[in-house]
């Protein structure tokens, strides 16, 4: 997942952002709440304001099941963890900082085939039931958004062997284009080089 973080890293700089409130592979621990530091991949920090937050995560097969759960419960916390330290004031007094989560599944048989759910006392929403993995990871995607956990959110699918930078993009609110879009604005809102 280097090869995206150092795409979005180009694609701050571009946007005016001075490399030296860039941090992509040291100083990438943030306060949190309800623990004590969390690092995150990618953040850009300028005039004591965070103003971005990156978290990339990827997943290969064959075992779905517990790392979709693991993933998921994952991107919640610490998005939830994050949102609590700011409100609390750890970190930025004047602006609210940006928060993306990019994501990238393998795209195999086993990612696509539908999955049961187990409905004991009460039935899941109708948007789980037979839905593959990866239609699992997009609503997820999706929903992390859509309740202001993160700002914006890409998911991106690739078959074995993407290392060649060939990946897919299941959903058009979800692409990286539509990701990159809202980062670039944040960005280029409070994390120009000159001083405001």
């Amino acid at each position: 997942m280097d090869g995206f973080v150092g795409l979005v890293a180009d694609l701050i700089l571009e946007a005016g952002v001075d490399k030296s409130h860039v941090f992509r592979k040291k100083c990438l621990d943030l306060p949190g709440f309800f623990r004590p530091t969390k690092q995150w991949d990618l953040l850009v920090v300028r005039d004591e304001q965070m103003v971005v937050a990156l978290e990339v995560k990827s997943q290969v097969g064959p075992s779905f099941g517990n790392n979709f759960n693991n993933r998921t419960e994952e991107a919640m916390g610490s998005a939830l963890d994050l949102w609590t330290a700011y409100r609390e004031g750890a970190f930025n007094k004047t602006i609210r900082p940006w928060l993306g989560y990019l994501f990238l599944l393998e795209d195999c048989e086993k990612s696509r085939c539908p999955v049961r759910v187990r409905e004991p006392h009460f039935e899941v929403f109708p948007e789980f039931k037979d839905a593959s993995y990866m239609k699992r990871y997009e609503i997820f995607c999706r929903k992390l958004v859509r309740e202001r956990h993160y700002n914006a959110a890409a998911f991106l699918t690739s078959k074995k062997g993407g290392t060649k930078g060939i990946y897919q993009e299941p959903a058009d609110d979800l692409t990286f284009e539509v990701f990159a879009r809202s980062l670039i604005a944040h960005v280029a809102a409070y994390g120009s080089s000159e001083k405001s």
